[in-house]
């Protein structure tokens, strides 16, 4: 992505994401690299040196650190299903939930959380309050971000080992998915996700999904045009109408947060002694090391 000097390039982490990503990644082959105290720290050292990786690829002006604050959200609200069929963390990842805040906080890295939101809604937020204003880079490895994608906003999803991303632009998606970045939400309202445990409507798959959007635009287009569909369409999208409108609310990014912090506020920070001294403090060796070889790159 082109970046102007005059435009800021605000690099957006899901924290939750790159924790979850970097727990599965150790924990498959039983490393938890132990602190003193006994307590795992492979997610939290993980998800470090992968922020660090991507900081030095892609090389922004600016960044912040999104993260989930808790299981429960306004989505749970809406459906009682909403993530239920997701396992409890595992007892060796609950504890570094914390302490991966704690660590990005420490290293002076700009963190947001907001009760009842998940990381994605304000990585949403971030986006919307800056469009225009700032290039950006989203880190994750969540396909639901993709509804963000707009000129000036780019998403990495993680792919392999610290440094090997997919990068969409809003060109590449409507390339590949036929439909818009935001229609992606009305394709999600009839095929559901199961990963997060809604329905959506019972017998429509991605690709009937996908012709219903591209020949009426959206959910609502669907339904104004309930006529001209096949009488088996339109017997599942009318016994299942209530799922699918709510559906479509489960799969929207909430975009409304207010997130009005000045720019310095999200200055990248030098990894210097102080920073150093902590980390050696709390026996994140694998984070001193990753960032002395990105340093000495």
């Amino acid at each position: 992505m082109l970046h102007t000097n005059e435009k800021p390039h605000i690099l957006l982490v899901d924290g939750m994401a790159l924790l979850f990503r970097s727990f599965f990644a150790t924990s498959a082959m039983g490393h938890y690299f132990p602190n003193e105290a006994g307590v795992p720290t492979n997610a939290v050292q993980g998800f470090v040196r992968h922020t660090m990786t991507a900081l030095s690829i892609f090389k922004p002006t600016h960044m912040a650190v999104c993260w989930d604050m808790g299981a429960h959200t306004f989505r749970n609200d809406l459906f009682d299903g909403y993530k239920a069929n997701r396992p409890e963390p595992a007892p060796e990842l609950a504890p570094q939930f914390d302490m991966a805040r704690t660590v990005s906080e420490v290293i002076g890295w700009k963190n947001y959380g907001v009760p009842g939101m998940e990381a994605d809604d304000l990585i949403g937020s971030f986006v919307q309050s800056w469009q225009g204003k700032a290039d950006i880079t989203i880190v994750s490895g969540d396909k639901d971000l993709l509804q963000l994608l707009r000129p000036g906003v780019q998403i990495a999803f993680t792919k392999k080992g610290y440094n090997v991303y997919d990068i969409y632009s809003d060109t590449r998606f409507v390339e590949e998915y036929g439909i818009t970045p935001l229609q992606f939400i009305d394709k999600k309202a009839f095929t559901g996700d199961t990963s997060d445990g809604y329905p959506g409507v019972k017998g429509i798959g991605p690709k009937g999904a996908l012709k219903l959007i591209q020949a009426y635009g959206s959910v609502e287009g669907v339904i104004e045009a309930l006529d001209e569909l096949t009488p088996g369409m339109r017997k599942k999208i009318e016994e299942d109408m209530d799922m699918l409108h709510l559906s479509k609310k489960l799969a929207a990014i909430h975009c409304e947060l207010d997130i009005n912090d000045p720019i310095e506020d999200m200055t990248i920070p030098l990894f210097g002694e102080e920073v150093r001294a902590a980390m050696e403090q709390e026996g994140y060796s694998m984070i001193i090391r990753h960032a002395d070889s990105l340093l000495n790159k």
